[in-house]
């Protein structure tokens, strides 16, 4: 059999496309494209999609930020949030409060959230890169519900390019001892906690618990199991709270400390902006940051899981006092759309 020219075969391709476009594939009409279909849909709300505390697409923490919730109820925002899958979306609202710029709604998957701190600077970018913040703007506030959360905002040209978010100042909580028992409950040894320091709780607005470790390896070694940790918090008579996993082992990025935010279920979050402030604290408090340095501090997170994030912090001091607490990065837009409200 004689194979068919180059020719014979474009011309076969052209009148298959002509059939499809004609609808006469199957015999059936034409199905509508997905914009089409889409369009049929009630009540899309519109959202963008954003890898914060990055400059990468695919790094970072990935946040949905909804652009036109107006209507929407509480449930209606979790269950919108519970959909997206991400670790937590936010809701812009028009100003609730005199001095505030909008009023941010911020969700996780187990309900609203009176703060966190990728949220509020990936929401950031979502108003600069929406219009909704005039270029050169140096300073908004955002309603939140622990309250106004002032961010000053850094520019180049008409692009947004870094956003700082003010922090509470620091309170020193509670601490856990060093123990054999604590190490296994994360998965390390001993000698991987560095004993001179302490097991300690800082909160910036969000509570966590800070375990200095002695190598990157370590700290990527963490595994938690939640139920020897329950048992250790009860023993101590503490609340609970997540456990931030750090050192300052230098390495070729070149970041003042490498840290992950493991969960008792072993969840991973990538850039934990809420707990980035606290860290910087304990950092400077018990001196492994010097106080010349408080102001340019960086931390590596998420690396082990393929999502690096870089959140910079810096803190402003009164002698050995801490006033001014910051969080700051970037954020990349990675993706918009829309989703049905219900």
């Amino acid at each position: 059999m004689s194979r068919p020219t180059r020719r014979a075969v474009l011309a076969a391709g052209a009148s298959s496309a002509a059939a499809l476009a004609a609808g006469a594939v199957t015999g059936r009409a034409q199905t509508s494209s997905p914009a089409s279909a889409a369009s049929r849909l009630p009540n899309l709300r519109r959202y963008l999609h954003y890898d914060v505390f990055t400059s990468a697409p695919h790094t970072g923490n990935q946040l949905a930020v909804f652009m036109e919730p107006q209507g929407l109820t509480p449930d209606t925002m979790a269950a919108l949030t519970r959909e997206m899958n991400y670790s937590e979306c936010t809701f812009v609202f028009p100003a609730e409060t005199a001095g505030t710029t909008v009023r941010l709604r911020i969700f996780g998957r187990a309900g609203e959230m009176p703060f966190a701190g990728h949220p509020v600077i990936g929401s950031t970018f979502a108003l600069a890169d929406d219009g909704r913040i005039p270029a050169g703007t140096t300073d908004i506030v955002f309603g939140l519900g622990i309250g106004p959360t002032p961010v000053a905002l850094e520019w180049d040209g008409p692009r947004l390019r870094f956003a700082w978010m003010t922090q509470q100042r620091p309170v020193f909580g509670p601490t856990l001892a060093t123990s054999a028992q604590l190490a296994a409950a994360i998965g390390v040894t001993p000698d991987q906690i560095v004993p001179r320091l302490p097991v300690q709780e800082v909160s910036c607005g969000s509570a966590f618990f800070y375990v200095p470790l002695t190598t990157r390896a370590a700290v990527d070694a963490v595994q938690m199991n939640g139920r020897e940790l329950d048992t250790l918090f009860k023993a101590a008579g503490v609340t609970r709270r997540g456990l931030f996993v750090f050192t300052t082992e230098g390495g070729p990025d070149g970041a003042t400390v490498y840290s992950r935010m493991v969960g008792a279920t072993g969840a991973e979050d990538p850039a934990t902006g809420s707990a980035s402030g606290p860290l910087g604290c304990y950092l400077v408090r018990h001196g492994l940051v010097p106080a010349a340095a408080a102001g340019t501090i960086v931390s590596a997170q998420g690396v082990k899981m393929g999502r690096p994030s870089r959140l910079h912090i810096r803190l402003a001091l009164s002698g050995d006092d801490i006033t001014r607490v910051q969080v700051g990065g970037t954020s990349v837009l990675v993706g918009d759309g829309r989703l049905r409200a219900s």
